[in-house]
């Protein structure tokens, strides 16, 4: 399979699928295709809620669920983590395996303990910034 990105500020964005027959794979492309970019879907018991990006704080893997995580709620998504991490753009940072930040709700970090790096957002929530991704996360926010 081949694949071509053309980047052209003067047209409108557009997806354009050849294939021999209709599959997973293609259905699963234009579902992202057609999907709002800036929302997803969440889930709190029975109750469905569109959740904008730029409200959740993090994304959480804990226990099998992922959990989009706001000022507000935690809110169940029906996707995987890798899943959302592909469809985030740069204001996001994957700072350990079960955990990718919003960088803009993110209210300070912690060093006090030996080693690590607490992230502590806006919303009171806090995480670790696990050895494998130090490095990036040190890198994307200048500190040394």
């Amino acid at each position: 399979m081949k694949f071509r990105l053309i980047i052209d500020k003067s047209c409108e964005e557009e997806v354009v699928v050849y294939a021999h027959k209709e599959s997973k794979l293609t259905d699963e492309i234009k579902r992202i295709a057609e999907s709002d970019a800036n929302e997803l879907v969440g889930y709190v018991e029975r109750e469905v809620y569109k959740i904008g990006l730029s409200e959740v704080c993090c994304f959480v893997a804990e226990k099998n669920n992922v959990y989009a995580v706001t000022s507000k709620n935690k809110f169940k998504v029906k996707l995987r983590l890798y899943q959302i991490e592909e469809m985030l753009n740069d204001g996001f940072i994957k700072i350990n395996q079960s955990c990718i930040a919003n960088i803009k709700e993110i209210k300070k970090f912690d060093t006090s303990v030996s080693g690590t790096l607490k992230v502590i957002f806006k919303n009171g929530y806090t995480d670790y910034v696990s050895r494998r991704n130090l490095k990036s996360v040190k890198e994307r926010f200048g500190v040394k």
